[in-house]
């Protein structure tokens, strides 16, 4: 295609699009198109890369698909003198201006929006990563959809914090709905967002949240997904698809803070949960025991290694339950499934791609696909959560 049709083509996209920047901050690669047009590419998409393992049910859509990230992230710093907030623009650390964004939390935006003309007033220096110069690098907020708790995350690069007291008393008094905040230390030269040093300023240094009938901590670090509404519709289709009856041993891979075996324990014999993240295991433990869930353990432990030592020592699971990262699994951990004598899987992925290449691994292992539901946790991106039924063969 020649440059003037390329240029073109980006123009009409900008044209067609209700938010401004989405061109230049690469978040939103659908919202250019009708809710209709983007359900049918993801459809397509799906019965692309999974058709050829088992029948692609049809996706499940969002009644109202905007303003449905529960987790907001904005970096800070400086655009001709004045206090600006955003995002990275796609594959790159050019800070794109953001102060509405049409699947954020509109909470989420006000509050990023107050920080940054509190950021001017006190007289506060954002980050510079090129000098290694400021104090303010991001803010995170996280709101519970069904307890409404808001938590303020104030990532900087030093522990000292001028006038912090005086800060977080104005931002509360503009927003009291606000439950905790926290400040968080991140000294190092890297793009991870948090550092590993923090405190809470205000409140309890966590929030907490509902999903299908439980009640989870959620603290600055963990794992929970960010579209609540369809999670739980999500979660609700894994469970059933695992088919529990009582009887069973169920082993929650990359458990996270124990969300979807926690809700499952209450009809399983009983649930083992496997997690590498440290932080994530303290808030899944805590969550069972907030929950009264006593059927269900956690271990901070590889789930390969651990499947392995299971197996190793004649222990065997009933169902698998697994949600891995966007790059999947490896064909150590399918093998290691398949050393439980695991009659079921339920996969959840938020990579169609990946989920095809794991199916094809588990296929060679003696297992089969029975079916793969889509859900759309994240309208107007080209992602699309999809949770797939997978059975051993000799069952």
């Amino acid at each position: 295609m020649g440059k003037g049709k390329e240029s073109g083509k980006k123009n009409q996209k900008r044209k067609n699009s209700i938010c401004m920047v989405s061109e230049l901050c690469g978040g939103c690669q659908y919202l250019h198109l009708s809710y209709e047009e983007q359900f049918k590419l993801k459809q397509k998409q799906l019965q692309k890369l999974l058709g050829r393992f088992c029948k692609v049910y049809p996706i499940t859509g969002m009644e109202n698909p905007f303003h449905y990230r529960n987790k907001v992230h904005a970096v800070f710093g400086y655009e001709k003198g004045r206090v600006i907030s955003g995002v990275y623009q796609e594959g790159t650390h050019n800070l794109i201006p953001v102060e509405q964004c049409m699947i954020e939390d509109k909470k989420a935006d006000e509050i990023i929006g107050t920080i940054r003309g509190l950021v001017k007033s006190f007289k506060l220096k954002t980050y510079d990563e090129d000098r290694g110069y400021g104090l303010l690098r991001h803010v995170l907020v996280r709101r519970g959809f069904a307890t409404g708790e808001i938590m303020v995350v104030l990532v900087t690069a030093s522990s000292e914090f001028p006038s912090k007291k005086n800060f977080v008393k104005a931002l509360l008094d503009i927003h009291p709905e606000i439950t905790t905040i926290v400040q968080n230390v991140n000294r190092r030269d890297t793009s991870m967002v948090l550092g590993d040093r923090e405190n809470a300023v205000y409140g309890r240094g966590y929030i907490e949240d509902e999903l299908c009938g439980c009640r989870f901590t959620i603290s600055s670090r963990s794992f929970y997904q960010i579209n609540p509404v369809q999670t739980e519709r999500l979660y609700r289709k894994a469970v059933e698809l695992a088919g529990l009856t009582g009887r069973e041993i169920v082993l929650d891979a990359y458990c996270g803070i124990g969300t979807i075996g926690i809700i499952g324990a209450k009809k399983a014999k009983q649930v083992i949960g496997v997690e590498l993240n440290r932080d994530a295991v303290r808030d899944a433990v805590r969550n069972a025991g907030q929950n009264s869930v006593s059927n269900i353990r956690f271990y901070c432990k590889d789930a390969t290694e651990f499947m392995t030592s299971m197996a190793a020592e004649g222990k065997q699971a009933d169902v698998v339950l697994m949600d891995p990262p966007r790059t999947g699994t490896n064909p150590e951990f399918i093998r290691a499934v398949r050393a439980v004598k695991a009659k079921k899987v339920v996969y959840i992925s938020c990579g169609p791609d990946t989920l095809a290449r794991d199916l094809e691994e588990f296929g060679r292992v003696g297992y089969e696909a029975k079916g793969a539901w889509g859900y759309d946790l994240f309208p107007a991106t080209r992602h699309v959560e999809t949770v797939v039924l997978i059975q051993r063969k000799d069952t």
